[in-house]
């Protein structure tokens, strides 16, 4: 038996939280299909394409994504993303926690001042500030944050504060001072700014710096320089059977980082 636990909008189409399915040795992907004889006519159908699985609280992505082989005793997480926001912000929702994230424009004389400044104006934030070009596109920060989230959740995260964590993650580093070199803010450098908190404080704080906003949170392709960063060769790239690769890569490095 799999037992499916159903997060936030999932609960919608299922009428339930949780089911228990006498099935085992499936993969994930055949579970979801499976899942589809649950939801009853007048309820919507779960968007496959928006969602995130974790089996045993480990996100899929890391395992071996759609095709992870599931077996008795599992316990998987369903989790769906929920995207939104204006052309300047991208928003989605991530275990019960709403995420946003921008762009600072490079006019901004002294962003860690900023960084500062924001965060004690908003302490219930969590706002964490990493340079554009060391993030690979929305993918990879649904799958970090979450890692992060997640880690929270079971009292693990790499710092006290989830902020930190997720600094670290992106950097693929346990230890502050280098994530903070490697990848935190910087003067004259292309800044995105991860928010996660109550949807209010973040229509607040965003309304207040939206003219210090870029137009575009992701006008580069960054994956080269990413690759060249963390040394990822084509040669593992084309090891991962997955549609997104390097995102996997980059997640499977930030979630086995350990405390």
């Amino acid at each position: 038996m799999i037992t499916v636990k159903l997060l936030g909008g999932a609960k919608k189409s299922f009428s339930s939280d949780k089911l228990e399915v006498q099935r085992d040795d499936i993969t994930i992907s055949a579970l979801l299909d499976d899942l589809k004889a649950y939801i009853p006519a007048h309820l919507s159908q779960l968007d496959q394409n928006n969602i995130l699985v974790a089996v045993n609280g480990v996100d899929s992505s890391v395992l071996q994504g759609n095709e992870t082989l599931l077996k008795n005793g599992d316990v998987v997480s369903i989790i769906p993303v929920i995207h939104g926001g204006r052309s300047k912000r991208l928003q989605f929702d991530l275990i019960n926690t709403t995420v946003e994230l921008v762009l600072l424009k490079k006019t901004i004389k002294e962003p860690i001042k900023f960084l500062e400044s924001i965060r004690e104006k908003y302490p219930s934030l969590a706002i964490q500030g990493i340079q554009a070009q060391y993030i690979l596109n929305i993918g990879h920060v649904k799958k970090t944050v979450a890692i992060s989230l997640s880690a929270k959740k079971a009292d693990t995260l790499l710092s006290n504060k989830i902020e930190t964590d997720i600094l670290m993650r992106f950097a693929c580093t346990r230890q502050i001072n280098e994530a903070i070199s490697k990848v935190g803010v910087k003067t004259n450098t292309d800044t995105i700014l991860v928010i996660l908190g109550k949807k209010p404080l973040l229509e607040k704080l965003l309304n207040e710096i939206e003219d210090l906003l870029e137009s575009d949170v992701f006008p580069k392709d960054n994956s080269k320089f990413i690759q060249k960063e963390f040394g990822i060769t084509q040669k593992e790239l084309d090891c991962v059977i997955s549609k997104t690769p390097l995102e996997d890569l980059l997640a499977e490095r930030s979630a086995t980082l350990f405390h």
